[in-house]
């Protein structure tokens, strides 16, 4: 009853939102840019969802603009990944290497990956290979510092017991080093997540033959403002698609992790 009853407490207040909004732009403020929600929703519907099953109930526009988008984000992502996981462990393992570059990495997280756009745009072009740049470089410094901040944060005790136990290099980072820096590890993946569709969005506003961010740019340019909102409200859902997946495989992953954490307290 009460996983039922939670997330009604903040559903109201979404809903309370809608309603207002519904009324004042039917009545009061009424605004070629902000359409009423009801608009919206019918444009959604009619913009993104087709009756034909042979495309999945999928519109033609859903397959031009929102298909590339998730094909970046996923490309860019599982790059960022590989090389935060493996370069995090990596230099939170052999300490010289992480003490010489950990000052080159909170540099490189310092600058706004936005700002590199115009020079990414010069060496890549506008293509899908500057826009995943965009996105990996955007998602790399959250899990790469947490890897190494994981790795290194590993306790000495279980260090030090593998070592009298002679465990493998194979078995010491299947068994110890890994699962004990996964739960960091996993955070700054869960932080990249929404890194990785505001980038998307950047990156394909300025610089993109298709996508959501260039469909964006050209509804606004043609005073199209329903299909405007009914593309931000499919990017709001396919964020919160986004991270109730990765929330899911979170707590598949680590349920040893949240039921040691339970058992602590």
């Amino acid at each position: 009853m009460r996983r039922v009853l939670r997330p009604l407490q903040w559903v109201w207040l979404l809903v309370v939102v809608l309603l207002v909004w519904e009324l004042l732009t039917r009545t009061i403020a009424t605004s070629l840019f902000v359409p009423p929600v009801s608009e919206i929703v019918r444009t959604f519907g009619r913009t993104w969802f087709a009756a034909s099953p042979s495309t999945l109930f999928l519109s033609e526009e859903f397959r031009t603009n929102v298909l590339p988008s998730i094909g970046r984000i996923a490309a860019g992502y599982s790059i960022a990944s590989v090389v935060g996981i493996g370069g995090g462990i990596l230099l939170g393992v052999w300490r010289p290497a992480g003490a010489f570059f950990n000052p080159l990495i909170r540099l490189g997280m310092s600058v706004p990956v936005t700002a590199l756009l115009p020079l990414a745009i010069v060496v890549f072009g506008i293509t899908n290979s500057m826009n995943v740049f965009l996105i990996a470089l955007g998602c790399l410094w959250p899990i790469l510092i947490n890897a190494y901040d994981g790795a290194r944060g590993i306790d000495g005790t279980m260090t030090l017991t593998a070592r009298s136990m002679q465990l493998s290099r194979r078995r010491y980072f299947l068994n110890v080093l890994l699962p004990g820096a996964s739960p960091a590890i996993v955070a700054g993946m869960r932080v990249s997540v929404g890194t990785a569709m505001v980038l998307m969005v950047v990156s394909e506003l300025y610089a993109a033959t298709s996508g959501l961010g260039y469909y964006l740019t050209q509804q606004q340019r043609l005073f199209r403002f329903p299909q405007l909102w009914s593309a931000i409200l499919l990017i709001a859902l396919l964020g919160i698609l986004a991270n109730a997946a990765f929330a899911a495989l979170e707590r598949s992953a680590l349920r040893w992790h949240h039921a040691a954490r339970g058992e602590s307290r």
